[in-house]
């Protein structure tokens, strides 16, 4: 019997459930069950061991005011709870950088096929999931991160602290006063439509940083000034993440800067999400 003035996990869940799924959530369950452990300072999977266990006091008013954020605010339940998995890391996220994405874990897996102690540079790093989770995985790479805002490299530091992973951060736009010091860049620069963005799920366009998402009118500008600068230097190998559809332009860009060797990638979904181009 739950104690008198608590309600149960499996109560409290179905009605966070609800909550969560009538304001527009496509994964209601997932997000309340991550809200609610959090709020427990517990695990999803002792929700499911002890769903009659007792919700109470402090975690009543921490539960209810996650929910009330994700399902009314729409707000990423990752910046909520202010971590999100990544590959094998646990990264701090907040309104700073974008959410880190499952499909950019494809990026990772193709940078982990680079030549020993590669140098590699994460441009447009943000909280630094890339970089950190290259040099978790290949700690004989020498790995930079640059981002050309602050308040991103702050996450990214704060992150590399925490985990004792070995990055060095620079603050650039894109390229520019970086050394000619890298062999590969991997990637995943802003490539949205301007236009577009205020159609996208209120999770992107209400709360993640603008700047990191907006590619310009076609999407393609920043992405276009990554490898026209790219051409110009030591980098052999470049790694981008892309846009739906956006595959064969980015890969003429490519091309036409001298990156001759292009192979297109597909992530989970089986969506063309990536190139890998080299010279």
């Amino acid at each position: 019997m739950t104690p008198r003035g608590a309600v149960s996990v499996r109560d409290a869940l179905d009605g966070a459930v609800t909550a969560i799924g009538a304001g527009g959530s496509a994964s209601p369950r997932l997000d309340a069950e991550l809200l609610l452990a959090d709020a427990l300072g517990t695990t999803r999977e002792r929700l499911h061991t002890d769903p009659d266990a007792p919700v109470r006091g402090a975690a009543v008013r921490a539960f209810q005011s996650h929910v009330r954020r994700r399902a009314v605010d729409r707000e990423p339940v990752a910046y909520i709870v202010g971590h999100r998995a990544f590959r094998r890391l646990e990264l701090a996220v907040d309104a700073r950088v974008l959410v880190p994405r499952p499909e950019t874990e494809l990026l990772v897996e193709l940078a982990l096929a680079l030549p020993a102690r590669a140098r590699v540079l994460d441009c447009c790093c943000g909280g630094g999931a890339i970089a950190l989770a290259l040099k978790d995985e290949r700690p004989d790479l020498e790995l930079c991160g640059s981002d050309v805002d602050a308040d991103a490299l702050a996450v990214a530091e704060a992150n590399a602290a925490r985990l004792g992973l070995e990055v060095a951060w620079r603050q650039a736009d894109l390229l520019t006063g970086l050394p000619d010091a890298f062999d590969a860049i991997v990637a995943n620069a802003p490539y949205v439509e301007r236009a577009t963005i205020p159609t996208l799920e209120p999770e992107i366009s209400r709360h993640e940083p603008r700047h990191a998402l907006d590619g310009g009118p076609s999407g393609l500008e920043t992405l276009a000034r990554l490898i026209e600068q790219a051409s110009s230097t030591t980098v052999a190998t470049l790694i981008l993440e892309h846009g739906q559809g956006q595959e064969h332009k980015v890969a003429a860009l490519c091309r036409a800067a001298g990156y001759t060797n292009v192979t297109h990638h597909r992530d989970l979904a089986r969506t063309v999400r990536a190139l890998s181009a080299s010279r």
